[in-house]
């Protein structure tokens, strides 16, 4: 990121990292709702069944007339805690991570490798997706909720404490983690693209001289160029991870709670494949730009002001 002054530590870069996120995420869950329920919509249904929804700007539309503004925000409260979480580690650990790796294998911490920065991206995004798994379990069920217009299963939750209690009263910890498989493989896959390709963009941008390494229009170029590397790339595994943490459930005799539909990501990708195509994997793609561009914008360029902004106040401090 910026080179003023000295390097933030892993707690300082966590925190101006989670922050970045939840600004974004403010702007961006509108269209994660409208992802989600184009994802669940003809789920596993040849043909894609009846639909309710036409299109991602038909769900933003019908949601916002039947639900408002509570409608097109479902799931807020818990996705800006996910994105402490997950975001904070993601930008906070990086380039840690970065470091470690390049150490390990006897380079330079300083030097832009790309295989040691998809790992990194990777697994900075893995510790974050464990640790925020049971948030986003529950952001997607109240986002996949509609009491006017529903499709794939529905969990009515008061709130996410409500939430939370009533999946642990049912299933016990082990409710809490399912789809974690599904999660870490989402979002390794979204992250080791992510800061890479971010980080690329910008570095090309000002070796080339076409812009300054601090200008907003640096961190805009590259975040767009970010944004749409991560939605290509995370699509198939998204959807996978919508539907498991969606799926219906039926507690065994032996005590054990199993998902009705799918057994692992993996499961649910080949059933979606057998029965809606390839496209199946890719249902909400438009809703999911929608809601990754701005999202990834947002957070990388806000990352970038809020990490010179914290540098200078820093810096005064020291004064």
């Amino acid at each position: 990121m910026s080179s003023q002054g000295a390097p933030l530590s892993t707690l300082e870069g966590f925190l101006c990292g989670g922050l970045a996120a939840c600004t974004a995420v403010t702007f961006s869950n509108p269209a994660e709702v409208a992802k989600t329920r184009m994802q669940l919509q003809g789920e596993l249904v040849k043909g894609g069944g009846v639909k309710v929804y036409n299109n991602a700007l038909d769900v933003l539309a019908k949601t916002w007339r039947n639900e408002g503004i509570r409608g097109l925000q479902r799931g807020l409260a818990p996705a800006y805690v996910y994105q402490m979480l997950l975001n904070g580690c993601r930008l906070g650990f990086y380039e840690p991570f970065r470091h470690a790796i390049n150490g390990v294998i006897g380079r330079s911490a300083s030097e832009q490798i790309a295989a040691t920065s998809v790992a990194a991206g990777a697994a900075s995004g893995v510790v974050g997706a464990c640790l925020g798994n049971p948030l986003f379990l529950i952001k997607a069920r109240m986002q996949a909720f509609s009491p006017a217009l529903p499709v794939g299963a529905q969990h009515h939750y008061k709130n996410s404490i409500h939430a939370l209690s009533t999946i642990f009263r049912a299933e016990g910890f082990r409710g809490l983690v399912r789809g974690i498989d599904a999660a870490m493989l989402r979002t390794a896959m979204g992250s080791s693209v992510q800061l890479p390709s971010y980080n690329w963009t910008k570095s090309h941008l000002v070796r080339n001289g076409i812009s300054d390494p601090n200008s907003i229009w640096t961190f805009l170029a590259s975040s767009s160029v970010s944004g749409i590397c991560v939605c290509i790339v995370m699509q198939p595994a998204d959807t996978a991870l919508t539907r498991m943490y969606n799926q219906p459930t039926q507690r065994l005799p032996d005590g054990r709670t199993v998902g009705l539909l799918y057994k692992n990501p993996f499961d649910c990708l080949w059933k979606t494949f057998k029965t809606e195509g390839p496209f199946g994997w890719y249902k909400g793609s438009t809703a999911h730009f929608l809601r990754i561009a701005p999202h990834t914008i947002i957070t990388l360029t806000a990352n970038d002001i809020i990490i010179n902004l914290y540098k200078k106040f820093r810096n005064q401090e020291k004064a």
